[in-house]
C-alpha cells in the first residue's frame, strides 16, 4: 500500500522576515509529522514534503492561511515509505539559483501551456497555429539521463546557472518553432521561459507544473523513461510510482 503522501510546490512571491517565517513553518511542519525540505528566499517558497494524508492536509491548511500562499498549487504523489530522512527549512538567496536577479517571476511570468494542451500538441506534431513544437529540457544532464520527452533538446548543462549561456550559444536552433521549456516541477522552466522571452526568443512557453503535473494529468504521453526526483525514491514513472519503494 502506498500510504505516504508526497507533495511538491513552489510560488514566486515577495517574502520578508524570513527567519520568523522559517521558525513558524518548521514548527508547523514538525507538528504535522512531515519530513522533507522547504526553501525560503525573498523571491518565494519551494517545498518537497512527505507524511500522512492528515499531516499534509493540516500543514497545507495552515500554510494557505497566510495570504501570500493562499493560491499555492501543489503536485501530489504517493509512496510506501517516507523518502526523506529529516525535516529542513532553509533560507536561500534564490529558491532556484540562476544568478540573474533581474529575472523576477512575481513581476510577470512567461506564457504557460497546460499538460493536456501539450499532450495534444505533441500528438499532432504542432501547436494550434501549425508551428512545430520543440521540447527544451532545462534540467541537469544527469536528470535528463533518467528520462525526458522524445526528441527533447538537451544542452547537457551541469547546473541551472549554465542555462542562460546555453541559450545564447544555441538560440538559432529555436528560431521559427514553438519552444516549450520543462523541468521536474515547473520552477526552473518558469525562470527559463522568462529569460528566453527577455532574450528576444519568440513563441516560448513553460510547461505548467512541470513533468510531475504532466504525469498526474495525462499519464505522460511522449515522455520516455522516468522523471528523476531529489529524494530517496530516485525517480518516478508516468504513473507517479517510485523506482525504489
Amino acid at each position: 500500500m502506498s500510504s505516504v503522501v508526497n507533495i511538491a510546490a513552489y510560488k514566486f512571491v515577495s517574502l520578508d522576515a524570513l527567519p520568523e517565517l522559517r521558525a513558524r513553518l518548521l514548527a508547523e511542519a514538525g507538528a504535522a509529522g512531515l519530513k522533507g525540505t522547504i526553501l525560503l528566499a525573498e523571491e518565494g517558497i519551494n517545498l518537497f514534503l512527505a507524511g500522512t494524508a492528515d499531516g499534509i492536509d493540516t500543514f497545507l491548511r495552515q500554510l494557505r492561511g497566510d495570504g501570500r500562499f493562499a493560491d499555492l498549487e501543489v503536485k501530489f504523489s504517493h509512496s510506501a515509505q517516507v523518502p526523506f530522512r529529516k525535516l529542513l527549512v532553509k533560507i536561500k538567496r534564490e529558491i532556484i539559483r540562476m544568478n540573474h536577479p533581474a529575472i523576477r517571476p512575481e513581476a510577470g511570468r512567461a506564457p504557460g501551456v497546460d499538460a493536456k494542451t501539450l499532450a495534444r500538441w505533441l500528438a499532432q506534431g504542432a501547436d494550434d497555429s501549425g508551428r512545430p513544437v520543440v521540447m527544451l529540457d532545462t534540467r541537469n544532464a544527469f536528470e535528463v539521463d533518467e528520462g525526458t520527452f522524445r526528441d527533447a533538446i538537451d544542452w547537457r548543462i551541469d547546473r541551472f546557472t549554465q542555462f542562460p549561456a546555453a541559450v545564447q550559444a544555441h538560440r538559432a536552433e529555436l528560431a521559427g518553432k514553438t519552444v516549450v521549456s520543462f523541468c521536474t516541477g515547473g520552477i526552473r522552466c518558469e525562470k527559463a521561459a522568462i529569460y528566453m522571452n527577455e532574450a528576444g526568443i519568440e513563441n516560448v512557453y513553460q510547461l505548467d507544473g512541470g513533468i510531475l503535473k504532466y504525469f498526474e494529468e495525462t499519464g505522460g504521453p511522449g515522455f520516455e523513461g522516468k522523471c528523476f526526483v531529489f529524494d530517496e525514491r530516485v525517480s518516478l514513472d508516468p504513473a507517479l510510482a517510485p523506482s525504489k519503494d
